[in-house]
């Protein structure tokens, strides 16, 4: 799958004059946001990129940002030699540890986890990642039944496997994520999570004990009841891939028309986690 990267570059910004931009983005589309040194890359699946809409809502901002940009055309081959470069392995709260398969192995952890990413999101590398996983380790997931929803690579899912969770369904809308979660899985000898293409639709009728959602506010509010529908009365939802401000309020505010309650949230930056527990 070609992804095409829209490279953002400002003369003076403010940190909230980005976010906005961003969440404009990612409301035509665009999944994925790198920071540089002079302001950001967005990325988004070929297929879906529309540049009149990009037009629309670079128009929007009107004189407010001083920017120039330049869209480049990323080749899956291209990419992936990318983050091999790149990618370093990650140690979570020194309990887990995520590499990928030409590190070598650290029996010293408690939890490895192998990820050969390819074009699919989720090293542990992100905040909200790194956040979820944190969560993960904090929480009681043994004999659970879990549902990861924007799966990814599988991380997270694998990792709830490792920890002790008697089923997981991972669910992403991308076919090259849908496959990577399978391998991923396969990487790292977990039998039990079963990967589905697709989106709220896929969610299988199943009495689900944890929910995580690592995706983007405006995924998660048109979720959210799908999520409830499933969860199991004093069960659990993870969210993440949005920010505290506006984002966390009108989340909290959506959860509670269908008895999720706020427990807490973690902070990485300008991004959020928040916990949920369904009351009965």
């Amino acid at each position: 799958m070609d992804y095409t990267q829209v490279a953002f570059s400002f003369n003076d910004v403010q940190e909230y004059q980005k976010d906005l931009l961003i969440a404009e983005l990612a409301d035509i589309g665009f999944d994925t946001f790198e920071d540089t040194t002079t302001g950001f890359d967005a990325f988004i699946v070929t297929a879906q990129f529309n540049e009149t809409a990009l037009n629309d809502v670079l128009m929007s901002f009107g004189d407010e940002l001083q920017y120039t940009y330049t869209i480049n055309s990323i080749e899956p081959q291209n990419w992936n030699e990318e983050w091999e470069k790149n990618f370093s392995p990650l140690i979570i709260n020194e309990d887990c540890y995520v590499r990928a398969t030409f590190h070598e192995h650290q029996p010293q952890y408690q939890y490895e986890i192998v990820i050969d990413p390819k074009m699919a999101f989720g090293t542990g590398h992100h905040q909200t990642t790194t956040m979820m996983m944190l969560y993960i380790l904090e929480t009681e997931v043994k004999d659970k039944v879990v549902l990861d929803m924007g799966a990814g690579t599988g991380i997270l899912g694998i990792l709830v496997a490792k920890r002790g969770a008697k089923e997981i369904i991972a669910i992403d809308n991308d076919e090259v994520c849908y496959r990577s979660a399978i391998e991923n899985a396969a990487l790292n000898d977990i039998p039990n999570l079963i990967s589905l293409c697709g989106s709220k639709e896929a969610i299988p009728a199943v009495d689900f004990d944890l929910i995580l959602a690592n995706i983007n506010r405006n995924i998660l509010l048109d979720q959210i009841a799908s999520y409830a529908a499933v969860l199991k009365n004093k069960g659990t939802i993870l969210f993440s891939g949005f920010y505290e401000h506006p984002d966390l309020e009108m989340i909290k505010t959506h959860c509670a028309e269908f008895n999720l309650t706020y427990v807490d949230h973690k902070k990485i930056g300008d991004w959020v986690a928040a916990q949920f527990l369904k009351k009965e």
